[in-house]
C-alpha cells in the first residue's frame, strides 16, 4: 500500500500531510482550511493554518473581509509557518514544506525567499496563476511533488 513504507510504518510523507491536515482545523477563515506543516532533517520544526494575525479579530468572528472575492483578513497557512519559525529563531533554510493545499502565487513568493528547498501538497488549488507558481516554483530550484510523487520518492530512498 502506497501510505505504508515497506516495513508496514506509515510514510513520513503521509504523516506530515495527515499533521498539516490536523493544524487546517485550528483555521479562523471559513473560505478554505489550509495546513502547513514545515520539516528540516526530517522533523517537523513549525506549523501554520489559515487565520487572522495575532490580536486580530478572526473571520469565524466577525465574518470573511472580502477584495475581489479573496478574504484579506487571513494569513496563509504557508505564510504562517515560515512567520512562526522565524519568531522562534528556525531557520527555513533547505526545508521541505508539506501543505493541504497546492499554494496561491503570493505563498509560493515567500516561500522561495525563504529558502524552502521541497513543496510536498495533498490537494490541488484552483486559483488564478497555479500554472505559473509551478513553472517559476520549478526554475527556482523548488522541487514541487504531489502526495503520490513524494510517496514514490520516499520508497526509492528507502
Amino acid at each position: 500500500m502506497w501510505l505504508m513504507s515497506s516495513n508496514g510504518r506509515i510514510s513520513r510523507t503521509k504523516m506530515y500531510l495527515d499533521i498539516a491536515a490536523t493544524v487546517a482545523l485550528r483555521g479562523s477563515c471559513e473560505r478554505l482550511s489550509v495546513g502547513a506543516v514545515l520539516v528540516k532533517d526530517k522533523h517537523m520544526v513549525s506549523s501554520g493554518y489559515n487565520g487572522s494575525p495575532s490580536g486580530m479579530p478572526h473571520c469565524l468572528d466577525v465574518g470573511c473581509h472580502e477584495v475581489d472575492g479573496h478574504c484579506i483578513r487571513t494569513v496563509h497557512a504557508e505564510t504562517n509557518a515560515i512567520a512562526h519559525a522565524a519568531r522562534h529563531g528556525i531557520a527555513t533554510e533547505g526545508a521541505t514544506i508539506y501543505v493541504t493545499h497546492f499554494p496561491c502565487w503570493n505563498c509560493a513568493k515567500i516561500l522561495m525567499a525563504a529558502g524552502i528547498k521541497k513543496l510536498v501538497y495533498r490537494y490541488e488549488y484552483n486559483g488564478p496563476l497555479v500554472q505559473h507558481t509551478e513553472s517559476v516554483l520549478r526554475q527556482v530550484g523548488v522541487v514541487v511533488l504531489d502526495e503520490r510523487q513524494a510517496q514514490e520518492e520516499e520508497e526509492v530512498e528507502a
